[in-house]
């Protein structure tokens, strides 16, 4: 099994790695950690590590970017010699380093959807923020917030509809933003040789 190659992923992108890499024709091994480790990024480092530990002599590929481990998740990969994906989060993976940056800058008060934030909306954002109790609450968490961009992987009307309608309750302007997944998969071309 040391031949094909492993991805330790976030389970947030998990389903977006497994269809770049079948675009590819690479068959990989995806072993998806639990997205919810997002809240608490200082256990993510821990928890890939535990993950590669549990697989010697693989190759493996870490399928995170730095998703607010603040360089920690890096450290621990140089010294051990694994890869990750490059970049501060998956916003950044599914849009491009350059597009992303063209977004952000536009307009630095951007909270973003992906495809996954979008299905999850209710359980990791408005009842994750307990906004369905507090909904005085919106102003304090978004305030500084101009505008939802829906970055979306898929070209369906019902999510952007969706995502449409997280803004509007989260009291931010609308934006969609259609990647794909050529930008992952063009990225995740370059750690499958």
């Amino acid at each position: 099994m040391a031949d094909r190659l492993r991805v330790i992923a976030c389970g947030a992108i998990a389903p977006e790695l497994k269809a770049a890499y079948a675009a590819l024709g690479v068959e990989v091994v995806i072993e998806p950690l639990p997205a919810p480790l997002h809240n608490t990024p200082d256990r993510i480092t821990a928890a890939v590590l535990d993950r590669i530990a549990a697989h010697p002599g693989d190759r493996i590929l870490v399928g995170y970017a730095d998703c607010g481990t603040g360089g920690r998740l890096d450290a621990a990969l140089e010294a051990i010699g694994v890869e990750r994906l490059p970049g501060a989060h998956c916003y950044e993976l599914f849009a491009g380093s350059s597009a992303f940056a063209s977004i952000q800058d536009a307009e630095p008060g951007t909270f973003y959807l992906t495809d996954f934030l979008l299905r999850n909306f209710d359980l990791l954002v408005w009842r994750g923020l307990g906004l369905d109790r507090h909904p005085e609450l919106r102003d304090t968490y978004f305030g500084n917030y101009r505008r939802l961009v829906y970055l979306s992987q898929r070209t369906e009307a019902a999510n952007v509809e969706a995502a449409r309608s997280a803004a509007h309750r989260l009291g931010l302007e609308f934006e969609h933003v259609h990647t794909g997944l050529e930008p992952l998969t063009i990225t995740l071309s370059r750690s499958a040789a």
